[in-house]
């Protein structure tokens, strides 16, 4: 029951944290449109995934691609990589670091 209870409340983090990113990146995003800020520079960054299942992979892409200025663009077949486009990236590792501290370590705790 305690474990249940906990996967609840941490999912509603996720959704809080979600809500957190979506404002920040809609900022972001229409900064870079209406061209307050340098050309952004783009990339398609290799995620390393450590999640357990199917439902929490595609939770993670789901997060990523919903979330303004990034979208998910494939899974590896063995799952254990996550393919994304980011429109304005300062490194590639800033961005791992941001999903995998964000989404991923969330999801983790909600798969068990």
């Amino acid at each position: 029951m305690k474990n249940i209870i906990h996967r609840v409340l941490t999912a509603i983090l996720l959704a809080g944290i979600f809500l957190r990113e979506l404002v920040v990146s809609s900022i972001a995003v229409a900064r870079s449109v209406l061209g307050e800020r340098d050309a952004a520079s783009s990339a398609i960054i290799a995620v390393p995934v450590t999640l357990k299942t199917r439902a929490g992979v595609t939770t993670l892409a789901n997060c990523v691609t919903l979330t303004p200025g990034t979208t998910s663009l494939h899974v590896s077949e063995d799952m254990e990589t996550l393919y994304i486009h980011v429109l304005d990236a300062p490194s590639s590792e800033t961005v791992i670091a941001d999903i995998k501290n964000t989404f991923e370590a969330r999801i983790k705790e909600i798969e068990g």
